[in-house]
């Protein structure tokens, strides 16, 4: 799934781990995603936090999509911060399921948290076109 993802890889996305529920992804900010106020889009913020719900979810193995999600934004990012992404399961039932995803950049101090995303998932089996 994550291989024909171009939505991600062409924003410089890469998922470092995904397994059991859980997945870490990271995404340097360029000049092309920020905005007017010259700090990063909030939604370049949801795209990497969504992408990294995306990879937990389906890490289970079978089509999962987004049934619905949010972000709390807490900081601004930056051109040229890193942003680490890490999801983690809180439940699943049935064919749904509840993900956080806490988007964080390292500082000097410790992590840093940007956002934080709360996933609704929906196992589909396949995708109709």
């Amino acid at each position: 799934m994550l291989e024909s993802d171009v939505a991600s890889t062409s924003l410089g996305i890469v998922v470092t781990s995904a397994h059991d529920g859980s997945a870490v992804a990271r995404m340097r900010v360029t000049e092309q995603m920020v905005n007017g106020h010259d700090i990063t889009h909030g939604g370049y913020v949801f795209l990497l936090a969504d992408t990294t719900f995306a990879a937990a979810c389906n890490s289970h193995g079978p089509v999962t999509v987004a049934a619905g999600a949010e972000i709390s934004f807490v900081t601004s990012a930056f051109l040229g911060d890193e942003l680490v992404a890490t999801a983690q399961e809180r439940t699943r039932y049935g064919r749904n399921g509840i993900y956080d995803v806490t988007v964080h950049r390292d500082t000097p101090a410790g992590p840093e948290v940007v956002a934080e995303f709360r996933g609704r998932s929906r196992t589909v089996g396949q995708i109709k076109r």
